[in-house]
């Protein structure tokens, strides 16, 4: 314990001095004697966390660091972490009768120990939204929701908050948007759930189609104009030479 206690006023001592202004002279400090060879135990590495947002996990290189700045008894350890609270929404499709499982935080964070921290649910009955104010409380202690099995009345939004007991602060809110379908019932929106690669290729091929059906209407019309125009000549012969006899029979 005096080991810590030394090492933390060694610690605020040294916080003390990076925080002046660059600018600004280093006042002379006396390290006391008993502090000159305290050794403390600091992160020296980290991993990055391992979610996007909200709590996730994260592996630190713990290390005993001499006055010298000599690194011993290093150590790995687990820890959890927190980036941005905001998750946004997922949506979710589930036939009707099959068992579905809605987890706020990943297996991994739930099985290393959840002490310090809160769940809470609420639900939008019907409705895939991100309105707040349409939520009403879900009662549900645990951090994941079991439909075991599904029914249509279970669709809707389910909004899951993660909070730290001691300061009641969010520090991750998801969005479980979720459609309960029956077994009769299929997806007739074939587009939407084509990639982007394959909506371009439809679209090339319905214009090649298109310019092609614009050629055959244009060959057609050029057809039928040709075959009027020869009709329209024979008929104006033939009547000219009907005048020309009728005349020389006359005379």
């Amino acid at each position: 314990m005096k080991t810590f206690r030394n090492g933390f006023i060694l610690g605020m001592m040294l916080l003390g001095l990076s925080c002046l202004p660059l600018e600004a002279s280093i006042p002379q400090v006396t390290i006391p004697a008993e502090l000159q060879s305290v050794e403390a135990e600091v992160a020296v590495n980290s991993t990055s966390c391992s979610v996007t947002c909200g709590l996730g996990l994260q592996i630190e290189e713990m290390c005993e660091v001499t006055p010298s700045g000599e690194r011993k008894n290093c150590t790995t350890r687990r820890s959890h972490c927190t980036t941005t609270w905001g998750c946004g929404l997922l949506h979710f499709t589930i036939p009707v009768g099959k068992p579905f499982v809605l987890s706020c935080l990943s297996s991994d964070v739930i099985n290393f120990g959840l002490r310090g921290y809160s769940c809470t649910w609420k639900v939008a009955s019907g409705l895939i939204t991100m309105n707040d104010l349409l939520f009403v409380p879900f009662r549900n202690p645990d951090y994941t929701v079991v439909f075991s099995p599904a029914k249509e009345s279970d669709a809707g939004t389910y909004r899951c908050d993660v909070r730290v007991l001691k300061t009641f602060r969010v520090i991750k809110r998801i969005y479980f948007g979720v459609r309960v379908i029956r077994d009769d019932m299929v997806n007739l929106d074939f587009v939407k759930s084509l990639t982007e690669e394959q909506k371009l290729a439809i679209r090339k091929q319905e214009g090649m189609e298109a310019n092609s059906t614009l050629i055959d209407l244009e060959e057609q019309q050029y057809f039928w104009q040709k075959k009027l125009f020869h009709r329209y000549s024979i008929g104006l012969g033939v009547g000219l030479v009907g005048v020309i006899v009728v005349r020389l029979g006359g005379s």
